[in-house]
């Protein structure tokens, strides 16, 4: 498969596709064809110009996924600098600190982050801009942004007299090897490091959904993960702006009755989504329907069962638009129960592994060659190999090399050194096993996997997706206390009030949810009790559960 050069990707897309849509935003429909997006990002060329930002330059950008967002991004990164992007759930201190640590010479930002930012903690920031109107927030003694800023348009009408056509779209010469952008992680075990992904990375990526045509030209895709995430970044925004696709940027936290609705009207392709929507649509929509006593008894008859899935999933295929190829999940495991019925109905759905490390694709398989409970196959521009002595059987840390697979962490070769292997390989923290046809299947991660007293290997993400399908489990972690497994368990409030229970009658319930969950679980994986929490457990921006917080 051949890896194209990052920056020219969007050079020969943006010509070719010129009079084509490529952004809406979805609150307002306001749209930008490739062309009026490309004449914003020569717009921006020109004021890097001006303000004499080199090549290598960092640029930081902060706030919700929108269409300027989109174009600062692209700007950036096709000039030939450095994009930083900073997740808009960071707290103000973090965000100091990221655009501090990246060194990074401007900032683009939402203002309701900038509100909370101390101006004078930024350190190397010449000029700080609103991402809302790209008015000037603030800068630095030295420089005389105001007056460029109010130059641009005289400028760029001098460049370009006859107007900005697609013959002038001539974009940075920069090799694939060089530093593209550096992605800030928010990982569950501590402080963020910085990702550097070099176009090679990227290019990776983007070239293998052009290869594998997730989109296409003139498809439509509805991009309701976070741009400020790899994955969320490569198949939203950098694979549909590579081949001409129509983007509608949600812009919107994606409850389920606003993405549900956003679906109905965009009516995307392809979807790529996070497990957390599809099993909330399972426990809260479907669950319920298949539990109840005759639907029970119904399903267990032969020809009746594949009438009542053939429903199911034509009602979920609508609910998703209708008109999609495949749901794409990833981000996190998907929880085994919900893979399981989503396969049996015959749900076109896919699970692929990645991490921001690799930009982030590691494997995949389109769904028709999907295999359940695997996390797909290991991309062509990739190898992956088990630190097992039995790779198909026994699991082992996965390591993986290739094409996608990061420059280093910004700044921390300590934290470099202890991931990437003098031969390359990077070592990914995943546990798990790889059959004959390089198909991945993950058990958990090796920092939380606990060694039983009987020398049991115990993945606790394996016994958390059984907790969490359990009745008033809203969310759990697994955690090894005094030498016993114990589960901690965030109620279920919504669905305890429905009920008319009592804080008395979760005990009870509790006590009945562990003795149903040791039933189905590994002797060694049996719970000693569970504890409830107050809260909910504190997540990153990503959602995921700081689980080092729990665990001592």
């Amino acid at each position: 498969m051949r890896i194209y050069n990052f920056i020219k990707i969007y050079e020969k897309s943006f010509i070719e596709n010129w009079d084509l849509p490529a952004l809406t935003d979805y609150p307002t429909g306001k749209t930008l064809k490739y062309a009026e997006l490309a004449c914003e990002i020569a717009r921006t060329h020109v004021f890097f110009e001006s303000i004499g930002l080199k090549q290598g330059a960092r640029i930081a950008l902060c706030g919700k996924d929108s269409m300027n967002w989109v174009m600062i991004y692209m700007a950036t990164v096709t000039y030939g600098a450095v994009i930083v992007p900073i997740l808009a759930e960071f707290n103000p201190i973090d965000v100091t600190h990221i655009v501090n640590h990246s060194e990074a010479e401007l900032l683009f930002v939402s203002q309701h982050v900038w509100e909370h930012m101390e101006p004078d903690t930024l350190l190397k920031v010449k000029g700080v801009f609103s991402l809302d109107n790209f008015k000037l927030l603030h800068e630095n003694g030295e420089s005389e942004m105001m007056r460029d800023v109010r130059l641009m348009k005289r400028r760029f009408n001098r460049r370009y007299p006859d107007g900005y056509t697609s013959h002038d779209v001539k974009y940075a010469d920069r090799d694939n090897s060089e530093l593209a952008e550096i992605n800030y992680t928010s990982g569950t075990t501590g402080f963020s490091k910085g990702v550097m992904l070099t176009g090679e990375n990227l290019a990776g990526n983007v070239s293998f959904g052009m290869h594998s045509e997730l989109h296409f030209r003139s498809s439509r895709a509805l991009a309701f993960l976070p741009l400020a995430h790899a994955y969320g970044c490569a198949f939203d925004m950098l694979t549909p702006l590579a081949v001409g696709s129509h983007i509608t940027l949600l812009g919107k936290t994606p409850s389920p009755r606003i993405l549900l609705k956003a679906l109905g009207e965009v009516k995307p392709n392809l979807v790529i989504c996070v497990p957390l929507i599809l099993e909330k649509i399972y426990r809260n929509q479907i669950l319920p329907m298949i539990s109840k006593g005759t639907m029970r008894w119904t399903l267990a008859v032969p020809f009746l069962d594949s009438l009542i899935y053939a429903k199911i999933r034509k009602k979920l295929i609508d609910a998703f638009g209708g008109e999609f190829e495949e749901v794409i999940v990833g981000g996190a495991p998907l929880n085994h129960e919900v893979e399981e019925f989503l396969h049996k109905i015959k749900f076109p759905f896919t699970v692929g592994y990645g991490m921001t490390e690799c930009g982030p694709l590691i494997s995949y398989s389109p769904w028709a060659k999907f295999k359940v409970g695997s996390s797909g196959k290991v991309l062509p521009i990739m190898e992956a190999k088990i630190l097992s002595d039995d790779p198909e059987n026994v699991p082992g840390e996965v390591c993986v090399r290739g094409a996608n697979v990061m420059k280093g962490y910004y700044k921390n070769p300590a934290a470099t050194e202890a991931v990437l292997d003098a031969e390359g390989w990077l070592h990914t923290g995943d546990m798990g096993t790889l059959s004959r046809g390089n198909v991945i299947y993950l058990r958990g991660r090796s920092k939380t996997m606990i060694l039983s007293g009987s020398g049991q290997n115990i993945y606790p993400e394996e016994i958390e997706a059984k907790l969490n399908n359990m009745p008033f489990v809203a969310e759990s972690l697994v955690v090894e206390r005094d030498g016993k497994l114990v589960g901690l368990v965030y109620p279920d409030y919504d669905a305890m009030d429905r009920l008319g229970l009592t804080s008395t009658d979760m005990d009870d319930s509790m006590e009945n949810v562990r003795q149903e969950l040791n039933k189905i679980v590994a002797p060694y994986e049996r719970l000693a009790k569970i504890i409830l929490m107050p809260n909910e457990f504190e997540k990153t921006p990503k959602r995921s559960i700081k689980r080092f917080l729990y665990t001592h």
